[in-house]
């Protein structure tokens, strides 16, 4: 994997991928954009951000605005992300997400957060993300990616939803090998990097397929 402490970072980065990003939300706070682009340690350069835009049926990150703006004036590739509740309506979370984010050639394909199932059975988890991916789908004429933790893709996402693009977030692993290969293209691999211009910890990601298949994720 060849790993490299990138001390600008605060974090070892796996070197053996070209393209490093972040994602941020409200809990960011304020971001410098322009300090972001710029920062450029051990010939790493942050290239990608996803951001959140909303959450539940009505919930619309505050910064995501600003965020989503900062982001392409600083001409980093950019996705948005929507948190997922098992317990909201599926078809009204998608149109939460629909009516707040509007997505330009080159932008990432949209993404659902899936990190808590809210006590739910998994018939009820499983036809609501369908619900939310289709409906999406629908809209922007595009797969959406699909991003959950290695427990949360075992239990759910594996053998059922695996025609979507995957973004994994594992912190533990050196390798990943529990993925499927022809479906992972992103990989966060910690929530405590550091980057100029944000205040507090930063999640890191790579782009782990071949580079030029990231126009598979795009519009």
């Amino acid at each position: 994997m060849n790993w490299q402490t990138v001390r600008a970072f605060g974090i070892r980065l796996p070197m053996r991928y070209g393209i490093h990003g972040i994602d941020v939300s409200k809990h960011n706070a304020r971001i410098d954009w322009k300090r972001v682009q710029q920062m450029k340690a051990d010939g790493v350069r942050l290239q990608f951000v996803f951001i959140k835009a909303t959450e539940g049926a009505t919930l619309t990150d505050k910064n995501f605005k600003t965020n989503w703006a900062g982001a392409r004036k600083a001409n980093l590739r950019r996705g948005a992300y929507h948190f997922y509740h098992p317990t909201r309506d599926p078809i009204k979370q998608a149109t939460n997400f629909i009516n707040r984010v509007e997505l330009s050639e080159g932008d990432f394909a949209p993404v659902v957060d899936f990190e808590v199932t809210n006590g739910q059975s998994e018939t009820t988890i499983l036809d609501g993300l369908r619900l939310w991916l289709e409906t999406v789908e629908e809209h922007y004429h595009v797969r959406p990616i699909i991003y959950t933790n290695g427990n949360l893709y075992k239990r759910y996402i594996r053998g059922q939803l695996d025609d979507y693009p995957l973004w994994i977030a594992d912190y533990s692993t050196t390798h990943l090998r529990d993925y499927d290969p022809d479906k992972l293209y992103l990989w966060q691999h910690n929530q405590n990097g550091w980057v100029q211009g944000i205040r507090g910890m930063v999640d890191f990601n790579v782009f782990v397929m071949d580079e030029n298949r990231m126009k598979e994720i795009c519009l």
